[in-house]
């Protein structure tokens, strides 16, 4: 038997431990058979005679409500979430020491080769460049073995005899008076630059001495003479010298438009050199000038 101390009500069914009105524990109480039995002889008994009371429990106070049906909620513990959290943190950090130690060498590796590679690509570079240098040194000694080569024919050439045969030399000095003409009249500096020597001295007309640079400087071209012509040539001939004498005739055409003829008699001394003859003086009078 059980008894509902807040609306006392008792609940004969012993599986029961709640009351069903208001939800209260219930207690145990004792039975009816197990109630003391009072017996009572007089009302003056009852005075001296004490009266046998029922038992009953002492009193407990409601406790929470709690519906039925309702399971109080469990208390979660904080402990394993913290050991899942260092363990997850032991893992990362393993992890990371294991992918360092396998990358690590991985890229030492790999940048040990690419300074290598570089290594090699800057040697070829340096190889290369050293290699055009000294195509280009072997180059430029074989354009000086080729400079020295044709000075060397050059020094060969102005080193050669001078020519000992009289008509060999006259023919050779008529030939020259006919360019050194010709450049005189078209004023061929370039020409007349290699027919004189460098250290030419020359005569005007005027009997004026002249070198080479006013020579050169003082030439005009000629359009007044229309024909010319050597006569009476003679050679001395003594080594590598020469003087050719004789008279020039010149045709001319004047201011006027008439043509005159003119005579002229000439000294030009020779040298035999760099291979060549080379003027290095001239005289030139008009016929019937006084000598």
């Amino acid at each position: 038997m059980k008894r509902c101390p807040t609306c006392q009500k008792t609940f004969a069914s012993p599986g029961l431990s709640f009351c069903t009105d208001d939800g209260t524990p219930l207690v145990p109480v004792a039975s009816a058979d197990e109630e003391a039995t009072v017996v009572r002889t007089s009302p003056r008994s009852e005075e001296s005679q004490p009266v046998a009371r029922r038992e009953v429990s002492s009193y407990q106070p409601p406790g929470a409500y709690v519906p039925p049906g309702y399971a109080a909620p469990v208390r979660r513990r904080v402990w394993p979430w913290i050991v899942a959290i260092l363990a997850i943190v032991f893992v990362v950090f393993a992890g990371l020491g294991i992918a360092a130690a396998i990358l690590i060498p991985k890229l030492r590796h790999e940048l040990a080769n690419t300074n290598s590679a570089n290594q090699s690509a800057n040697q070829n570079a340096n190889n290369q460049r050293r290699d055009t240098n000294q195509n280009a040194n072997e180059r430029n000694l074989s354009a000086n073995s080729a400079g020295d080569n044709s000075n060397t024919s050059d020094t060969a050439a102005d080193t050669t005899a001078a020519p000992v045969n009289q008509e060999e030399v006259l023919q050779q000095l008529t030939d020259l008076e006919q360019e050194w003409t010709v450049a005189n009249i078209n004023a061929d500096k370039k020409k007349l630059d290699r027919i004189l020597a460098d250290d030419y001295v020359g005569s005007t007309v005027e009997g004026k001495p002249q070198g080479k640079a006013d020579y050169l400087r003082t030439a005009t071209r000629d359009t007044a003479i229309q024909k010319w012509n050597f006569e009476d040539l003679k050679l001395i001939l003594k080594g590598d010298r020469a003087t050719l004498n004789g008279l020039l005739q010149l045709n001319v055409k004047t201011e006027l438009g008439q043509y005159q003829d003119l005579e002229f008699t000439f000294t030009d001394k020779f040298v035999w050199r760099d291979g060549r003859w080379q003027a290095t003086g001239s005289e030139v009078k008009p016929v019937g000038a006084g000598n």
